[in-house]
């Protein structure tokens, strides 16, 4: 064992790191615009060889659970008496020196984390930075709990449990899978709750702190503006149901006159006007909130509400133009994350919730479809042709071909490759008609290419979450921030084929026959099992974050005709190399709202300093945002 580890150890040791862009820790007394707080190097080599042998340790610990799990799938073994394990005992007969290890290493590393937690905060103190404008925070798609508030007698187990994002979630769906999904999905014709079924967002700073105990969200900037004068009094979360559609968010949960309350509130009691801060699928609720209030139809705000009341939007990580993952998730239950599992993992997940479920799922969801890609061949590309495409022999197929056909004799299959327009026009011919008039009630995906056509659009409210279909308020006063990270391969294309059978679980009632599956098998140099990588923040493609905030609302009028101040700045991902979440340096969709930088640049706008940020561009965003084939002109 110890030879083993120490041929691993030497390994890591010969694997050369690249060397990232990162500046020293500031002094506290030194006057630095955006810091970049470090971790200290807490571990030795001695500690180094010590994980190893903790992480062989586990690794035959999880290798037992996951026997028992499967041994539960045949009935060897009842996993609801594994349920009462107490973890003392566990602990009892494990090995010593593993339990010590554990307990050191963990003590470490949560000395560094706490360190880390506070760092940014306390430096901006020490420059005089003070909590200023009220914040309202907008958590983004799936990271928001969801609890059960039903009294039917099959919700009653589950009253004020949350069924999504926890550990109740994970038992839920283990143990009465069937019971889990009829709470978690939405009526399919009306899109609300199913018959007594009432699941509600879960609300206040517990709502996305964490999504699992351990996993964090906003929990690391909630630290740091706690640090600078920050409380309940002065910040908020607007949590909400991501699974609805938007209009349904106000329809059953009054969330947009809710979330105007509340803004009002804020400006009333501090005498300043707030800033709103967004991340993911949050900045498409904030963009569409933004066209609700002003209408006199809906939140009756009128059009100078927005420059009275808000001081500046932080879009973080903001799909502004959707994300391209959202396609394959809906279409056939799959996405980068299931096509590169291993065989026996493909297996494992494919028995317990097969890829048809998982479709349905998605598209009971309407509030995801609002990720579909906007902008179509315009900002996505033709089959021969994208705004991002690189030279060969970097690449050698456009991003412009979306979906990609293997030769195949089935009828399902198209007889040709699709661009991103072509392959919303294929799925809609080929999901139920619930799913297809689901969406196309609530959203739309294309191009105004005149100010008129921007102007009507005003009055239609399928629209104004698609920043290519709308302008902004008429808020000359108001700044719009668009932070986000670049630099990590993320989903632009996928291969399909017929699937070679149905999954192992099975056809279960209600579910979906999919026609078409992910090629997993095919990889080339730039092929990864079926998915074909371009540039982004590993979720979210750089056109969709950047396009609108280099370009669209900076130089193209009819979008943004008061003039709202852009400021665009980039963070390229330089992950820690042993930090599961990518440290403080990280530019993952996610982690980012840990990353130093993103938790400075925050503060700064949220304390009144954000006049200091400056545009810092790291992609070639600019240059593709001019490949883009949206006119400037009137047309």
């Amino acid at each position: 064992m110890s030879g083993i580890r120490r041929r691993l150890v030497n390994t890591f040791r010969e694997t050369p790191s690249p060397a990232p862009s990162r500046d020293r820790t500031p002094d506290p007394s030194e006057e630095v615009r955006i810091p970049v707080s470090k971790l200290k190097e807490f571990t030795t080599r001695k500690s180094r060889k010590r994980r190893n042998g903790l992480i062989f340790g586990l690794g035959g610990l999880f290798g037992i659970i996951l026997a028992v799990f499967f041994a539960n799938q045949q009935d060897v073994i009842k996993l609801e008496g594994l349920m009462e394990l107490n973890l003392d005992s566990l602990l009892d007969v494990l090995p010593a020196g593993v339990v010590k290890d554990a307990k050191d290493i963990t003590k470490a590393e949560r000395d560094a984390v706490n360190y880390d937690s506070f760092s940014v905060g306390l430096h901006l103190q020490s420059q005089g930075i003070r909590a200023h404008h009220p914040i309202i925070m907008i958590p983004g798609v799936i990271s928001t709990g969801l609890e059960s508030w039903g009294t039917d007698e099959r919700s009653r187990g589950y009253f004020r449990k949350r069924l999504w994002g926890s550990w109740s979630m994970m038992k839920a769906l283990v143990m009465d899978k069937p019971s889990w999904k009829q709470h978690i999905m939405l009526d399919k014709e009306t899109g609300l709750d199913p018959p007594g079924v009432k699941l509600r967002a879960a609300q206040g700073f517990d709502a996305a702190d964490f999504f699992i105990t351990g996993y964090w969200i906003w929990n690391k900037v909630l630290e740091n503006l706690a640090t600078i004068g920050y409380d309940p009094t002065n910040a908020f979360t607007a949590a909400y149901d991501w699974r609805l559609s938007y209009l349904n968010l106000e329809r059953r949960d009054q969330y947009f006159t809710r979330l105007k309350s509340y803004i009002e509130v804020a400006v009333h009691t501090s005498g300043r006007k707030v800033v709103l801060a967004s991340h993911s699928m949050g900045s498409q609720v904030l963009l569409f909130f933004m066209k609700w209030v002003e209408h006199p139809s809906h939140g009756g705000g009128g059009s100078s509400w927005v420059d009275k009341h808000i001081d500046s939007w932080i879009n973080i990580s903001g799909c502004m133009l959707g994300a391209l993952k959202g396609v394959p998730a809906v279409l056939s239950g799959e996405m980068k994350d299931t096509a590169q599992l291993n065989a026996f993992a493909v297996y494992g997940l494919e028995k317990f919730l097969s890829k048809e479920e998982r479709a349905e799922l998605f598209r009971a969801m309407p509030g995801i479809s609002s990720m579909l890609p906007k902008g179509g061949d315009a900002v996505w590309g033709n089959s021969t042709w994208a705004p991002d495409d690189e030279a060969p022999p970097a690449q050698n197929i456009s991003f412009g071909r979306f979906l990609n056909f293997r030769h195949s004799n089935s009828t399902h299959i198209p007889s040709h490759n699709l661009t991103v327009s072509q392959a919303l026009d294929y799925l809609f011919s080929n999901t139920e008609p619930w799913y297809i008039d689901q969406v196309h009630h609530a959203y739309s995906h294309g191009v105004a290419q005149t100010h008129a056509e921007v102007e009507r659009n005003e009055d239609d409210p399928r629209k104004w979450l698609n920043p290519l279909e709308t302008r902004l308020p008429l808020a000359p006063n108001l700044k719009i921030y668009c932070f986000y990270g670049v630099g990590k391969p993320t989903e632009r294309g996928y291969f399909y084929h017929s699937p070679l059978a149905v999954s192992p679980s099975g056809l279960v009632s209600g579910a979906p026959r999919l026609n078409v599956t992910i090629d997993t098998l095919y990889t080339t140099a730039n092929v990864d099992h079926g998915v074909y990588f371009g540039e982004g923040d590993g979720t979210v493609n750089l056109l969709s974050t950047g396009y609108m905030c280099a370009k669209g609302w900076r130089d193209i009028k009819r979008y943004n005709p008061a003039g709202v101040k852009i400021k665009t700045y980039e963070m390229p991902h330089e992950p820690d190399r042993f930090s599961p979440r990518g440290g403080p340096n990280t530019g993952d969709h996610v982690d980012i709202l840990g990353r130093s930088e993103m938790n400075d640049l925050i503060l700064r706008v949220a304390g009144g300093g954000g006049h200091m940020i400056e545009d810092k561009f790291v992609s070639r965003i600019k240059e593709y945002s001019e490949r883009v084939k949206i006119s400037n002109e009137e047309e």
